[in-house]
Formats: C-alpha cells, structure tokens, sequence
C-alpha cells in the first residue's frame, strides 16, 4: 500500500474504553486515518457485512468477555484478507488462541501510542494479496455457488457474446474443449441469461454410469409396490423449465444416444415401464473433451446426435491460449480459497506470477485452482512439485516461495501384490513405504485428538497449514482414520511426522 494510501485509511476501533480510544484518537488525527468505532464485537461484525470494509480492525476484548474470540473466527471466514489487531490484558491467556484464530497481531494493555502506531503503520503498509482490486473486476462474472466466468481476454469476451446470443434460443449446444477448461462453467453461464434461468441446471456426466443406469438416471423408471405404480422421474423429466448439461456425451452407448435423437427431434420421451410419452421440456447443452470427427468414425458418436447438437457448437479455449487471465485467475483463486480454509492470502510475487504465466497448464483451470490451494495451504514448509510447475530458478530468487517437494504421491490400493517389473520399482516402493508411514502417523494424531486438527497439528509438531495441506494430499476423512493403528507410525519424539515419514 502506497504512502498516500496509508494516509486515508480506514480504522475500525472496537472498544469502549477511554484509556484504548484515547490515544487511537491522538496517532489517527495525526496520520490523518479515518477512525470510526463499535461498540461491541458483533457491531463490528454487522459493520463489515454490509460491505464497509475498513483497512484494519482494531479489537479490544476485556478480560472474561469470549465473544470476541468467537466473532474473530467468523470475521477472518468473511473478510480473510482484513488484518485484526487484538488489544489484550498483559496477563491475558487468549494470545495464542487468537492468532491461531487468525489475529495478524496483539498488543498488551496499558497501551503505548508510539508501539500502537508502530504496528498500525506495519499492517496498513503490507499488501496482503497484490492486486486485490482485480478480485472484485467487472471481468469476473459470478454464475451461481462458487462458479465464475471470467473473460479478461478478447478471446473470451467473444466467447462470452457467443454464449448470450445462444441463451435467447432454445436449441441444443455442443461445447467442446479440453479437460478443465471450462466448459461446464460455459454452459452454466449459458444457462443463467437465458430465460430458464428459474429453472435447475443439471449435470450429467455419461462417463460416470454404465449405460442401463444412465438410461434410467435420464429417463427415469415406473415399478409397481403392492400392485400400485411407483413413478421415479429422471433427469429430464426432472429438469423441466431448466437446462440439463450432458458432459463427455460421446461416452454414452450408441443405443442410447440413438433414443436421444428420438427424444430431440419428437420432444417427448417414455419412462421405461410406463409405455406413456412425457412432453419434453428441458434445454439439452452437450459436452465433450473427445475430437468428434474421430468419435465419429470409430462409431462412438451417432452422426445424426452429431447434427442435432453441432448446429451451434462453442470452442472453449485452454488457459495457455489466455495468458493474460493467469494473474487475475490466480488472485481470485487465491481470495475464494483462502475465505474457504478461514485462512491468510498469500501473495503472489512477480517472479512467481511470470512464472505461471510461461506454465503450459495442461490440467487449466483444474490445475490452476489446485496450484493455488497447494500454495495456500503449503506455507514455506511445503513443495511445488516441480513436476506440477518449473519455478526452480524463481525460487533461488524469491523469498516468498515456497520451497519444493515433491507431488501428491498416488497410494497403490494393494502394495502386497506389487511386483518389481521396472528399475525404479525398488525406489518407488521405498518412496510409497514413505508416504505410507506419513499418513498412519496423521491418522494415529488425528484419531488421537479426535479429529481436532489444530490440535493434531501440535502433537505431530507442525504447523497448521502443513497439516491441512497433509489432509488435503492423502483425501483423508474422519472416517479413515480409524482404519490405522494408533502407534502405527506416530511417536511423539519431537519429529514432526513419525519414522520414515518425516516431513524432510
């Protein structure tokens, strides 16, 4: 933040004593800050909910009061990015508490102006997240939950005009483009400016079912129950007045696809067991990762569904071909990562940003969210993989990397039966003895503590992000962890991750 920008910053002060307000009045006249005050904690709560976000809290908390602690938990859920000063008793046992709760800092009563300015100052100087303005930019399109469309690129702001005029028809949609690149975020936006808006959005994902229970997630199915009919409506009897995404349509069997091009062009289907035909009145959007002239003449897509869908057909692009997002991609992941997890954001430096932006990003979107969440939860203690993203040169360079490791190891669902057939076999094993070893130990301390992370991550001996990201890396559920012995791997010797699944 820039030294003008210092001077007209906001402070919000939640306090009611004299001895606190005092001197924040004195250093805010001062350094001309625009000081404003609550109250209480829930005040300030309601003060930031309604979208006044000041550039720093300030939070006094008597002593026996806890509403502050608790209030503090759910502003760093709402506003991450906000740094929140805690103004405590000296004697006061909470200090740790609310920094692991998310307080950048605490200063101690009785308090001192020129360390209360001091630290002020040091908060309003720091950019948490560079760029943080772009994160709420007129190019960043919400579409619903946690979907977004972005389209900072003339590429995709034409795709964009694309999917508005195809939203004023009623006809079918074949979006093709590669894996992660965005096509069920195309089609949603195609849903929500057409007039079906109201309606549901469905997806179906025709890779994910075998062809007789895709039949009847689809259409349905009508039993009898004691001699009565028991209808079971499907997806397009269900999506009636919405839109239904059909994704990966060229992994639906041709028998199949073939009662598709019937319910098209007649606009009515049956429910198998019924013999009765429902008018149709979803919007079907197609989806597909596959070269269709290829699909095509290898029989895996029918040729007259083909025609049906294709007469209006959108291209999504991959992300190597709309550099220019990467930066505002990443700080957007960054912003709505960060507000999931009730973490900080991390800053991205402009070495690292470059380094994104030379990245092919086979995975797209997919891989880019997931560089994000791996750098958000990986502190300085964990890797990125340099099979994930070459950043070795950034990093002898730039301090604000992390330093790398290696890439979320796969688990062998059976090691017992596992063969040396290759040379690194021997390696390979050793390696997933490794990471076995490491996930018996975070069970054991998850088990433990009954799946208490914060307190998990200090009987291991890490830290809380190093845990989280651990969790995240190895899928584990509360669920798993009683799968695992308790001493199995985990000793409380000090080393972090027990035996040979130390965090080196």
């Amino acid at each position: 933040m820039s030294e003008k920008a210092i001077e007209t910053s906001r402070l919000l002060v939640v306090s009611r004593e004299s001895a606190v307000l005092r001197p924040l009045w004195s250093i805010g006249e001062s350094n001309s800050w625009q000081l404003e005050t609550a109250a209480s904690a829930w005040g300030a709560m309601e003060r930031v909910q309604s979208g006044v976000t000041p550039d720093l809290l300030l939070l006094d908390i008597p002593r026996g009061e806890t509403d502050g602690l608790h209030i503090l938990r759910w502003l760093r859920r709402l506003r991450p990015e906000l740094p929140i000063i805690l103004i405590l008793d000296r004697d006061d046992a909470r200090q740790q508490e609310a920094v692991r709760l998310g307080a950048r800092d605490c200063i101690v009563k009785p308090v001192e102006e020129k360390e209360l300015q001091r630290v002020i100052r040091h908060y309003l100087s720091t950019t948490v997240c560079s760029g943080d303005t772009d994160i709420t930019s007129e190019d960043v399109e919400p579409i619903g939950g946690d979907a977004f469309f972005v389209a900072a690129s003339p590429i995709m702001r034409k795709l964009r005009a694309q999917a508005e005029q195809l939203a004023v028809t009623n006809v079918p949609v074949l979006i093709l483009g590669e894996s992660g690149s965005g096509k069920e975020t195309t089609a949603r936006l195609i849903h929500k400016l057409s007039v079906r808006s109201g309606g549901g959005f469905i997806k179906v994902n025709c890779a994910a079912l075998p062809s007789d229970l895709l039949e009847t997630e689809l259409f349905g199915y009508e039993q009898n129950e004691n001699g009565r009919p028991r209808p079971k409506p499907g997806k397009l009897e269900l999506g009636e007045k919405g839109t239904i995404l059909l994704d990966e349509i060229t992994e639906m069997s041709t028998t199949l696809q073939a009662k598709l091009v019937q319910v098209l062009q007649q606009e009515r289907f049956v429910r198998p067991g019924n013999g009765r035909a429902s008018r149709f009145g979803v919007r079907v959007l197609a989806a597909s990762t596959t070269n269709v002239e290829p699909a095509i003449s290898e029989n895996k897509l029918r040729e007259d569904l083909y025609y049906l869908l294709s007469a209006y057909t959108i291209h999504v692009p991959p992300l190597r071909h709309r550099r220019e997002e990467i930066p505002l991609l990443l700080r957007h992941f960054m912003h709505r990562l960060s507000k999931h997890y009730g973490l900080s954001p991390r800053s991205f430096s402009p070495a690292v940003l470059k380094a994104c932006q030379s990245h092919s990003w086979p995975g797209n979107l997919r891989e880019l969210e997931n560089f994000v969440k791996r750098y958000l939860l990986g502190g300085k203690e964990l890797a990125l993989g340099r099979s994930h993203l070459e950043l070795e040169d950034v990093s002898k360079n730039d301090n604000s990397m992390p330093p790398r490791s290696v890439s979320p190891p796969t688990l062998p669902a059976d090691r017992a039966g596992a063969g040396v057939s290759d040379g690194n076999s021997l390696k390979s094993m050793v390696q997933n003895v490794k990471f076995e070893a490491e996930r018996n130990a975070i069970a054991a301390a998850l088990e433990k503590t009954g799946w208490n992370r914060k307190a998990a991550a200090r009987l291991l001996k890490v830290s809380y992000r190093t845990l989280l990201y651990k969790i995240e890396q190895y899928q584990m559920t509360a669920s798993d962890s009683s799968l695992f012995p308790r001493n199995n791997g985990f000793n409380g010797n000090g080393n972090g991750f027990g035996g040979n699944g130390r965090a080196d």
